[in-house]
Parts: C-alpha cells; sequence; structure tokens
C-alpha cells in the first residue's frame, strides 16, 4: 500500500449562522458536538475514530465556544498527547475552513463534529484519492442505493446525475491553499439540498439548468466545477452507504442511534 502524507484534519463544530441547533436544544447543551448519543457526545466519536486512522495527525476543532469540550474525555486525551488544538469558528464555514487552514497547513482533511458514523478506511480513502489523481480538492460521496441499503431512513434526498444519485459523507480533502477556491461553493453554508437556490449562487445558472435536467455525469459535473474554480476537484465514490447518514435532525439521531447499537 503507498504510504501517503498525513493530513492535517479539521473538524467543523460550530453553530450554524450562530443559531442553538434544535438538537443541542432538546439535550440542554449549547453546541451540538456535545449532544449524547450511545453513551458519549457526537464529537467524541468522532474524533476516536480520528486518532485511529493516523497516530500522527495534527487535529484542529473549529467551535465557537472550546470551553464545551473541556470535559469530552477524546478532546483531553488528544489534547494531552499534544495532537489537538482548538481555532476559532467564524461567521460561515469558509472563513472557518480559511482560519483553520492558517494555523494547521495542508493537507487538509475536513469533517465535521455530528458525523458519528464516519470510518477509519473511508477518511485514508479520500486522503490517498487526493494524492493518488493528483486533485486540488476531493469530495467523499457515498450512491443512493448503497446509503438505502444501509437503512431505508438514512438520507431522503440525493444529487442526481445523469449516471448516479449519491449524498455527500461530510469528508472533503484540500491540497493547498489555491485548493481553498473550490471551497467557495460552502460560502453561503452549502445546504444544496435543502434550499436549491444555493446551487445557482454557487455554481451559475447553466451549472443549475444542466443539474436540474440530469445533463452530466457525476464525472462530468466535476469537470465543470474544476473549470469554474480553477482547481481541480474531483468526486471519490466510498461503498459504505453509512457514510452518508450524519446526525443532522431527530429521525438521523434515531438512525445513528439504531446502527451504533447494531454494532455494539
Amino acid at each position: 500500500m503507498t504510504d501517503h502524507p498525513t493530513p492535517t484534519i479539521l473538524v467543523l463544530a460550530g453553530k450554524r449562522d450562530g443559531k442553538l441547533d434544535p438538537l443541542a436544544e432538546r439535550a440542554g447543551v449549547s453546541h451540538k458536538a456535545v449532544v449524547p448519543i450511545a453513551g458519549r457526545p457526537l464529537i467524541g466519536h468522532v474524533l476516536q475514530t480520528l486518532e485511529a486512522a493516523w497516530d500522527d495527525a495534527k487535529i484542529l476543532i473549529s467551535i465557537h465556544d472550546p470551553s464545551v469540550l473541556e470535559d469530552v474525555e477524546e478532546v483531553k486525551r488528544l489534547k494531552s498527547a499534544g495532537r489537538l488544538e482548538m481555532t476559532m469558528a467564524q461567521h460561515g464555514i469558509v472563513e472557518s475552513v480559511e482560519a483553520a487552514a492558517a494555523q494547521g497547513g495542508f493537507p487538509l482533511l475536513i469533517t465535521t463534529g455530528d458525523n458519528v458514523l464516519t470510518t477509519v478506511d473511508a477518511l485514508r480513502a479520500v486522503n490517498a484519492a487526493g494524492h493518488d489523481r493528483g486533485a486540488d480538492a476531493v469530495l467523499g460521496l457515498a450512491r443512493r442505493e448503497d446509503i438505502q441499503a444501509a437503512h431505508p431512513d438514512g438520507q431522503r434526498k440525493f444529487y442526481e446525475f445523469k449516471d448516479i444519485a449519491i449524498a455527500n459523507c461530510n469528508i472533503y480533502w484540500l491540497r493547498n491553499e489555491k485548493s481553498l477556491q473550490a471551497a467557495e461553493a460552502f460560502r453561503d453554508g452549502g445546504q444544496f439540498i435543502k434550499t436549491p437556490g444555493a446551487i445557482r449562487k454557487a455554481f451559475g445558472l447553466w451549472n443549475l439548468i444542466r443539474f436540474r435536467f440530469r445533463m452530466d455525469t457525476l464525472y462530468g459535473a466535476m469537470d465543470r466545477l474544476s473549470k469554474r474554480f480553477g482547481v481541480r476537484v474531483i468526486a471519490h465514490v466510498l461503498d459504505d452507504g453509512r457514510l452518508a447518514i450524519d446526525v443532522d435532525n431527530e429521525r438521523t439521531y434515531r438512525v445513528t442511534e439504531e446502527l451504533l447499537a447494531a454494532d455494539a
């Protein structure tokens, strides 16, 4: 197996638009990242996986109030090992990524504090894809059929192309500072399925039309995005459908809880 450079890992754990998440409100906490599931905070599951993926990777957590993580066991352990640092979440996702990149360097592997079902294999595969395929940016994705096979309620909306329907796995990779140009698509939050108008704003009218009418294959769409942002953006499709299920609402909380229990 080729030995690929170890990335800096960024965990996005801030509040979207600075608002209290409904799951956090229900749990009586200020940040969704510390909502408990299967006996530990959401972010505890994520950090345990990151810790196992690389034994020397620097881990950054982007969050509005670092003090809320002080009692998280995985945070304490990684801090004491000198592997974890906090970075202040900014107004938006792109600004938070830019701030973290300035602090931690590249290549940068990005995931989220609610990506509880992510795996060592998936993280390493996205990192490897970036290096092996000469990419500037990588999007980790899963197929609709694999997601539905993992759990019928795991994901209800998909990005549909001529050849495939997919959902994102909240795993992203950036090679260098120039690669941040690809992150511009997320400047306004990146909730493309929930807010379709965001597709036009991020990718342009013609790309929106092509997407609406399924005129492109997935890889054709990646080529178009690469031309728009001036960096090589690729899709890496992962076989594990569970990877596209994050804890986003009450339904996916329940689904994730069921899948974690099945693994126990």
